[in-house]
């Protein structure tokens, strides 16, 4: 089909998938710890207190821990049948700035791990709704959430918009870096202030500046510093260690170019624990694995476990046998500029996992000092990156035919946004009786706020 007969066709969905038709919500009222527990299986023991203790924060934390409960919900809800790559866990806090190979700081999604094909709705809405929760989380007015959530659809509509006028590479080619969001909001001092914030402390995170954080020379090798339950190596009690990493790194080199094991292969491998990151994440495998070059230029990568999609019992389709391969093959369709040391490997009959650098000028916003001027830019900015992505990895003529230039579906947006946020109380207040009787433990960490690892 033509441009032209693709946004026909879009346009025409919405006989069959009203805009207005995607404010509708339903409270359930089924118990979703029992949800909660299955997502539990095949995680360290250990660390699942501390997940339950950082989901308790808020109902906006707790959010960010459950994609598999929304993904349940999304299953039933209105759809045009537009399908791209999702994120598959689209929050606030999952975007954020990082290195581009070349070096400069771009603006993007950041976290892929419940990547997944299915319509291009299911990404709008978890992300919307963490607009109100967040806002929520530091006392803003509801007008202002809603306000913000308005700003963040309209900029993924007309962002599409813009991009479906586009060549297929211009789409492709299409990031936004940090300085083209300084030069957009520069009329807007405290946005212009957090940018430039970000933009120096991103400077600041690399693996040769946490290189004396995390190590401590014992017996003359580097080894990460132990900070249980957050950071262990307790899993070298388990069967042959060294033998399991060697064949982790194995693994993983062959996953990866020509150039990639040629640069590889200058490091030597020093070390690994577990590091718990994020909400979601944890207690899942989760190693910070840290390499040497010349004996003295360190490198960090993440060994992340990759677990089945929370989209995937939704869509009942599976198109990767390897979990750590479907992450990184989303993450480069989703992503503008990603990182060059992206690959898979596994420890065979146990886990997927995917790889990735630990820190590389990666900066994440503080929910806790969202003010309503800065939720609402940053709101915009979200809905530009995920419309970029969506672009890429999907039809943008469909969807800008479908959404077209009312705010008919932004309105619905908001709408949906309002009555599922009464079904996330719900099911925070359900968790929280259940912390409380016992049935699920959780050990609450004061020092932990709203961007507790980055990511998830």
């Amino acid at each position: 089909m033509t441009k032209a007969e693709r946004r026909a066709a879009g346009k025409n969905l919405r006989s069959q998938c009203p805009r207005r038709s995607h404010a509708k919500w339903s409270v359930r009222t089924d118990d979703p710890i029992g949800l909660l527990e299955a997502s539990d299986e095949g995680r360290i023991k250990n660390l699942l207190p501390v997940r339950y203790g950082r989901m308790s924060i808020s109902p906006f934390t707790f959010y960010r821990g459950t994609a598999a409960i929304q993904a349940r919900d999304l299953a039933a809800s209105p759809t045009a049948g537009i399908e791209v790559q999702l994120c598959g866990d689209c929050h606030l806090m999952n975007f954020g700035g990082f290195a581009t190979p070349e070096r400069r700081l771009a603006f993007d999604m950041n976290d892929f791990d419940e990547t997944f094909p299915g319509p291009f709705e299911w990404d709008v809405k978890r992300l919307a709704v963490s607009i109100l929760l967040a806002g929520r989380g530091v006392d803003l007015a509801e007008s202002i959430t809603e306000e913000a959530i308005r700003v963040c659809v309209a900029s993924y509509r007309l962002r599409i918009a813009e991009l479906a006028e586009r060549t297929i590479l211009e789409r492709w080619y299409e990031g936004i870096r940090v300085d083209d969001l300084v030069h957009v909001f520069s009329d807007h001092r405290k946005t212009q202030h957090t940018l430039q914030k970000y933009r120096r402390k991103a400077t600041a995170r690399t693996s040769e500046s946490v290189f004396p954080k995390l190590i401590r020379i014992v017996d003359g090798r580097a080894k990460i510093i132990d900070d249980p339950p957050l950071i262990s190596h307790a899993f070298k009690h388990v069967g042959d260690w060294e033998g399991r990493a060697a064949a982790l790194i194995a693994s993983y080199k062959a996953t990866a170019g020509d150039d990639l094991r040629h640069l590889l292969d200058r490091y030597h491998f020093e070390d690994a624990a577990i590091k718990a990151v994020g909400v979601g994440s944890v207690g899942t495998r989760c190693y910070a694995a840290l390499f040497l070059a010349d004996g003295e230029e360190p490198l960090f990568l993440q060994m992340k476990e990759a677990r089945r999609s929370a989209l995937e019992p939704a869509s009942g389709s599976r198109r990767y046998a390897h979990e750590g391969q479907r992450v990184v093959n989303g993450q480069r369709l989703l992503q503008a500029a990603g990182d060059i040391f992206l690959g898979w490997t596994e420890i065979p009959g146990e886990a997927h996992f995917y790889v990735r650098q630990l820190r590389d000028m990666k900066v994440s916003v503080d929910a806790a000092r969202f003010r309503a001027s800065t939720l609402i830019d940053y709101a915009r900015i979200c809905g530009w990156a995920l419309a970029r992505a969506h672009a890429k990895a999907g039809d943008a003529d469909m969807i800008t035919g479908y959404l077209g230039r009312s705010d008919v579906f932004d309105s619905a947006i908001v709408d949906y946004c309002k009555a599922y946020a009464v079904q996330v109380d719900r099911d925070y207040a359900a968790m929280m009786d259940a912390i409380r009787s016992g049935r699920l433990a959780a050990d609450i960490e004061p020092e932990v706020h709203e961007t507790a690892g980055g990511g998830r």
